[in-house]
């Protein structure tokens, strides 16, 4: 085989492993919003203000799993910005976007050492999502007493991690090759 027919076949394979990609980070942000618009539409707050399962977080994880990790942060931030204008509002937006960039980065960070299983990084990542949020809670009303509400928001990131992360390891498991030909590879249970 020519080295130019290499070179285009490699191309053509590039291009063609990118449109896959592209497609399936569209489908998971397309259901990513549902989940979304799902939550608020039957909310689940466990009698507790700012307690969510967090469903569209599942759809973030198969994507930092299955896809490269800008695949997983662009669908995370379309996520975000799209259900808080939709559904709750500049406030609500401010509040998803630091918990969703901040439990998103320890995520990555955690998968990459290769020692967290997904459970394990879905669980941080719910926990550090409450983390963002009473942060910017704390210096939107000045107030460093809200932190007094955080052991309650611990334990539901930390319940709510397990839950989704089991999820994501099920539909990991369970989900054709064809949409994530790394999916199932870099999964530890």
């Amino acid at each position: 085989m020519s080295s130019q027919t290499k070179k285009s076949l490699d191309e053509a394979y590039r291009r063609e492993n990118t449109t896959t990609k592209l497609t399936s980070a569209a489908m998971l942000s397309c259901l990513a919003l549902i989940f979304s618009y799902i939550e608020f539409l039957i909310p689940i707050d466990f009698g507790m203000p700012g307690i969510k399962l967090g469903l569209a977080n599942l759809l973030i994880i198969i994507a930092l799993y299955g896809l490269q990790w800008k695949y997983a942060l662009t669908i995370n931030i379309a996520r975000i910005t799209l259900s808080g204008l939709l559904f709750s509002g500049v406030f609500g937006l401010v509040y998803s976007l630091s918990g969703g960039l901040l439990s998103f980065l320890v995520m990555v960070i955690l998968k990459n050492t290769k020692k967290f299983s997904i459970v394990g990084v879905s669980m941080a990542g719910g926990v550090f999502h409450n983390l963002g949020q009473i942060i910017i809670a704390a210096q939107l009303v000045s107030n460093i007493k809200i932190f007094y509400y955080f052991p309650v928001l611990l334990f539901s990131g930390i319940a709510t991690g397990i839950i989704i992360g089991f999820f994501a390891y099920y539909l990991a498991v369970k989900m054709p090759s064809s949409l994530f030909p790394n999916l199932k590879k870099n999964v530890l249970i």
